[in-house]
């Protein structure tokens, strides 16, 4: 095999590839018996009959070929047309082989099955409180753009991460249904970062239907940046500088169309969020794997800069254990939860509130528009996606002028 030349037939032609280097086979362990069956030895099933004696069985050439190919997944150029029980077969193959655990090659790897099998791989992803994976495997986890729940509750994103690009670029936001971003230190500006690409470009995070910004220090002045979401049905506001009463329930309802939930909604239940997918035991080997840890990323935080300080093992550890601070007892999480959910037709419609509780300073004229026109109709279109028309210079705000004008 390293000396012998590698011929491919493409199209009826038949051409010789010298540059392609294979994956060698892994070393054999020593034994008695001569060379040439060691060698022969990964082709075989070794198992032991019921009086204990030594049998083997030949694999099959389609096991062998599983196995040569998914030991040089990095060199095949497209698996699209392949069916999905051979898709599934392949990357059960390459996980066995630990093939994800390479930094070299699990990128262009996930990349390749995710073009061809799409929410198969992964449909949905939890990194509750999993700082280090998030930050550790970024170019692995940009790869799965068919995800529909993602939560990154906890995971330190602040105002500013690499991630806001993902996940408002095209191929993730036509299929993000769900996402969770609470617990990361996320301001107004955050927000507005994350939904400028839909507010300006009309692009990105069409389809969300549910959103967590819960313990975050957002202001009221930050749901203006929601209204771009035109199938947002359930928010998580718990833990914010929002506060219950009869002006944030009619601003709320002004602005999003949402009502608030006097019931704990279920779906802001943790235990609904979970990693499914071909994937699912891959995220888990990242998480339990620290031999291949590649080199932690810089961090201006003083104090990660510290424990980085004493070493990287006590770093590793303490974030992993530390959890964002979210509420001080159970009782105060009860009392300031603020959920809000899109009534049904025939549900009950919060009643007119006096004009002067809202906020209506700031807000671009189309704003109101859609505000007239929940409160001249029966309130029952909110379903109804926005307008498609382009919006002019005059609806944009000056904060998104000066957002526009600094790419």
């Amino acid at each position: 095999m390293e000396n012998s030349a590698i011929y491919v037939r493409e199209r009826g032609s038949l051409r010789r590839i010298s540059d392609i280097v294979l994956a060698q086979p892994k070393p054999v362990s020593s034994c008695r018996r001569t060379d040439p069956f060691a060698l022969r030895k990964e082709h075989f099933i070794f198992t032991y009959n019921a009086e204990g004696s030594l049998r083997y069985t030949t694999k099959s050439l389609f096991d062998i070929t599983l196995t040569f190919v998914a030991n040089n997944i990095h060199h095949v150029d497209s698996l699209v047309g392949f069916p999905e029980q051979i898709g599934d077969r392949l990357f059960a193959a390459a996980e066995e082989n630990r093939v994800f655990l390479n930094a070299d090659v699990s990128t262009k790897a996930l990349q390749l099955f995710s073009d061809a099998y799409g929410g198969m791989v992964l449909g949905s992803l939890c990194l509750r409180n999993r700082f280090p994976l998030l930050h550790e495997r970024m170019d692995e986890i940009k790869t799965f753009h068919s995800l529909k729940s993602l939560d990154l509750f906890g995971c330190r994103l602040g105002d500013d991460h690499e991630i806001f690009q993902h996940l408002s670029s095209s191929s993730l936001a036509s299929n993000l249904v769900q996402l969770f971003i609470g617990g990361n230190s996320l301001s107004d500006v955050g927000l507005q970062r994350l939904t400028s690409p839909i507010r300006m470009l009309r692009k990105g995070l069409d389809r969300l239907q549910l959103l967590d910004v819960s313990y975050n220090p957002i202001s009221v002045g930050a749901l203006r940046y929601l209204t771009c979401l035109p199938k947002l049905e359930n928010l998580d506001a718990s833990g914010t500088s929002l506060k219950l009463g009869t002006g944030l329930k009619t601003t709320i309802w002004d602005l999003l169309g949402l009502i608030y939930s006097e019931k704990p909604l279920n779906t802001f239940d943790h235990s609904r969020c979970k990693t499914e997918g071909w994937a699912e035991q891959v995220v888990n080997q990242w998480e339990t794997n620290n031999s291949q840890m590649p080199k932690q990323k810089k961090i201006d935080e003083s104090r990660t800069s510290a424990l980085r300080f004493f070493g990287r093992q006590k770093f590793v550890r303490d974030v992993l254990n530390a959890a964002p601070l979210v509420c001080e007892s159970e009782e105060e999480a009860q009392t300031e939860r603020l959920h809000f959910f899109r009534p049904a037709a025939n549900d009950h419609i919060p009643e007119k509130q006096n004009p002067s509780t809202r906020i209506d300073q700031g807000k671009p004229s189309w704003h109101n528009m859609k505000k007239r026109q929940r409160q001249t109709g029966k309130r029952d279109s909110s379903h109804q996606s926005p307008p498609t028309k382009r919006l002019s210079s005059t609806a944009l705000s000056a904060e998104d002028i000066d957002l526009l004008n600094s790419y």
